[in-house]
């Protein structure tokens, strides 16, 4: 494992102290039709054990922030709670994980992140000229200028009827990190570093018929001192530093 200083690249591995999980620890189970005819595992609760086993191979020394997505085992709608314990129990045995909810704000070494999944990207995307899934970082900064995680009502996403609006981009972050899209994309927008951290998974049928090509194996490391990002590709081709 890359982690473990196994494939080298020591200088970068030695220094990594948090990694940062944008929700979809699992593939759930009837998240989009046929679903269940492509697991090798049905149960969500296995699945978060099989999660587990994974993030144990991972030093104990760095710290891991997880956030739920579209495909964990919480509401759909927004904002979502953490998994909860009784559904991933062996992951919170884990003294290095913290849970937190979505859209949640952390502030790793003194930089404060915003950590979305980012379920509404599907709306911005189909509703704004020029956006694409294959440029995740300008739907991104859209929500960044909206000042808002859903500024688009009625549609795919769907929001929970709170006192207090926690979608409210209230606080400008140093790091704004999501995910859902399965494309990877980074961009420094007006002192933020935008990051969309991509997938492991390859491209599904599902994502094949809506016309989503997924960029697997794509990790980013960001220094923390000067938000500069370092790309580490595990991709088919091989690992490679960039």
């Amino acid at each position: 494992m890359w982690l473990n200083g196994n494939l080298g690249d020591e200088d970068v591995v030695s220094r990594i102290k948090y990694l940062v999980i944008a929700g979809d620890l699992v593939d759930g189970v009837g998240v989009y039709p046929g679903q269940e005819f492509q697991l090798a595992e049905r149960d969500p609760k296995k699945q978060y054990a099989m999660v587990a086993d994974l993030l144990k191979q991972i030093p104990g020394r760095i710290q891991i922030v997880v956030s739920p997505g579209n495909h964990d085992a919480v509401r759909q709608a927004l904002p979502q709670p953490a998994v909860s314990v009784d559904m991933a129990e062996s992951l919170y045995a884990m003294d290095n994980v913290r849970w937190v909810g979505d859209p949640a704000y952390v502030k790793l070494h003194g930089t404060t992140f915003l950590i979305y999944h980012g379920k509404s990207l599907d709306d911005v995307i189909a509703t704004t000229p020029n956006l694409a899934y294959d440029r995740p970082t300008d739907a991104m900064k859209l929500l960044l200028k909206a000042r808002h995680l859903a500024p688009t009502y009625g549609k795919r996403t769907a929001l929970s009827p709170e006192l207090r609006d926690y979608l409210v981009v209230d606080q400008v972050p140093d790091v704004f990190h999501v995910g859902h899209v399965h494309t990877y994309g980074e961009l420094s927008y007006r002192g933020t570093l935008l990051v969309n951290s991509g997938t492991w998974q390859a491209q599904t049928n599902f994502q094949s018929n809506m016309g989503l090509e997924p960029t697997p194996s794509i990790v980013p490391v960001v220094d923390l001192s000067t938000l500069k990002v370092l790309r580490r590709n595990f991709g088919a081709a091989g690992f490679s530093a960039s």
